[in-house]
């Protein structure tokens, strides 16, 4: 999988592909080691052109890559690009501690066969050593990641059609993770031994992950998403879908908008929430969480923290992936503001530039 787990301190650009849009992140470091935000945009896709990860138009997306490229003002060409977690099998293995490199590309090739359902030929593979096993000692924890070989191409294939080149391909829930962490951090007793929710409510998904000290307790898919409100206004204004869709991102709707639409919409969705919890609980020894995180394009819904509070009895805020970073003067304040829950994937794929 080329770099998946390389490190990388040259300038790199963080390109999230989902299927609602695309989203940059630039991030610099100043004299002390913090991070800068250099640069952040979106450009929004037209339904179908991305269906479950597979990009369906695939000169559209291009172009439109291409216009978010030109727009964000960067001269970067390198760029992190990410994979979403359906497309990519990941398996946690141990292996005997003190392997030369070689060794364990060998070792790693002959275990990726038992649990890769695909001929190793047609996969992208890569792994990477997390550390010291807990429960063997001597021995190493690896990471492997594989993915189908057309998949990693296609998403090379369009940065190179947009003038820029893949230098690593990540997982998105991985890359939300690492940017979510410093988030954490800032939890009481820097989020230790804190049981946290991170929900990513996407356009059609909501990918939910269970995090306690860096280690992920539980995750799972569930189909609710922000197109459920896009259908809503449709319905209730008769306006077409593109309108619905434009409307709501600029927030030109009718006065009884806010009590007749978005109120039931947050109202079911923090139900929703609450329901994925009760999975996670039913299913692991955990029955409570300490903090509930939301990103993605629904989570700045006006009420929707408070919803999920009320409906789930846990603190509940919404994600600002760039909170305590210094701010270029080229970022929009308010618009970053306003859509910064979106750009937790972006930030986290920017952040690998400095992963050392």
């Amino acid at each position: 999988m080329g770099s998946l787990f390389g490190r990388q301190s040259a300038p790199l650009l963080g390109i999230d592909i989902s299927s609602s849009s695309i989203k940059l992140v630039e991030l610099g470091r100043d004299k002390s080691g913090a991070f800068v935000l250099e640069r952040c945009n979106v450009e929004p896709l037209e339904r179908g052109w991305i269906t479950d990860g597979n990009i369906e138009k695939f000169d559209e997306v291009a172009e439109v890559l291409r216009r978010l490229v030109k727009k964000s003002g960067t001269r970067t060409k390198n760029v992190a690009l990410a994979l979403p977690s359906s497309a990519v099998i990941t398996k946690r293995i141990t292996l005997p501690g003190g392997l030369s490199e070689q060794e364990l590309e060998v070792q790693v090739e002959s275990e990726a066969n038992q649990y890769i359902p695909f001929s190793l030929d047609e996969v992208s593979l890569d792994f990477c050593v997390i550390g010291p096993s807990k429960t063997a000692p001597g021995d190493v924890d690896v990471l492997i990641a594989a993915s189908r070989k057309e998949k990693v191409q296609d998403r090379q294939g369009l940065a190179e059609a947009a003038g820029l080149k893949a230098l690593v391909m990540d997982i998105e829930s991985n890359a939300a993770r690492l940017a979510a962490g410093r988030l954490i951090e800032s939890l009481p007793n820097k989020g230790k031994d804190a049981v946290v929710a991170l929900f990513e409510i996407g356009a059609f998904s909501a990918s939910m992950q269970v995090l306690r000290n860096d280690e992920v307790l539980y995750d799972r898919d569930q189909a609710f998403g922000g197109a459920q409100l896009t259908q809503l206004i449709v319905r209730q204004y008769g306006f077409s879908q593109e309108e619905a869709e434009a409307k709501k991102r600029s927030g030109d709707l009718p006065e009884d908008y806010a009590s007749a639409v978005q109120r039931p919409f947050v109202d079911s969705m923090a139900q929703e929430i609450g329901r994925a919890l009760q999975f996670f609980f039913t299913s692991t020894p955990y029955n409570r969480v300490d903090h509930i995180l939301l990103a993605g394009g629904s989570a700045p819904l006006a009420g929707l923290t408070e919803a999920v509070t009320k409906s789930t009895g846990f603190a509940c805020s919404s994600v600002n992936p760039f909170d305590g970073m210094e701010i270029a003067g080229s970022v929009r304040l308010k618009k970053m503001v306003r859509e910064a829950p979106t750009y937790l994937t972006a930030c986290g794929l920017a952040m690998r530039r400095f992963l050392q």
